[in-house]
């Protein structure tokens, strides 16, 4: 399903035009149980693969369950804190982000590994808007559970996760939960982040 000019609830309020899918992108925590085609989840990996990163080192990996495969589902949800685990297991897709620490050319750190995962991810979420699917990423997890789960070595760090699926109904949350679905969305004013030729605190 391809992105349409349909004017989603939660359609940001620019100060200035922007891209209708930058317009468009929220992360919902009402999901829709609906599945994902294999060939559209692959697709969204994709644009991920060409994100940009420092010496091309792409230092993003990812480790993928679906909810038609219960035990691999469960397996990746126990990673998430509680709250999280309380809203999330709706979606049909669960994704543990990882970086790789070390530069592939010479074992040096790579400081900026983080970053680019940051990127790769936002790749994906784009692709996932423009086909009306939406993407939350989650903090709350345990790196320690991730590694000794799926034994992940110390050349790897357990970063983030995100959710991927079909928007959802509000009424599947709780109060406070659909509080927040529902509410505009808001973000800082560009004076209070952006700093032209000089440094503010």
């Amino acid at each position: 399903m391809q992105y349409t000019d349909e004017q989603p609830a939660k359609l940001a309020d620019t100060e200035y035009p922007i891209h209708k899918l930058l317009k468009k992108r929220w992360s919902p925590r009402a999901f829709s149980e609906k599945s994902i085609d294999t060939e559209l989840l692959n697709q969204l990996f994709e644009a991920a693969r060409w994100a940009p990163s420092s010496y091309n080192e792409q230092p993003w990996r990812f480790i993928v369950a679906r909810k038609n495969d219960t035990e691999a589902y469960e397996k990746l949800a126990s990673v998430m804190n509680e709250f999280n685990q309380s809203w999330a297991m709706d979606a049909p897709v669960l994704v543990l982000a990882l970086t790789k620490t070390t530069f592939g050319l010479d074992g040096r750190d790579n400081p900026h590994a983080g970053h680019d995962l940051g990127q790769a991810i936002a790749h994906l979420t784009f692709e996932a808007t423009k086909n009306d699917l939406y993407v939350h990423q989650m903090a709350g997890i345990s790196p320690e559970k991730a590694r000794e789960l799926y034994d992940i070595s110390n050349d790897y760090n357990p970063m983030t996760m995100f959710a991927i699926g079909y928007k959802g109904q509000p009424e599947s949350l709780d109060e406070k939960m659909q509080k927040q679905e529902t509410s505009p969305r808001i973000r800082k004013d560009l004076d209070e982040i952006l700093f032209e030729g000089e440094w503010e605190e």
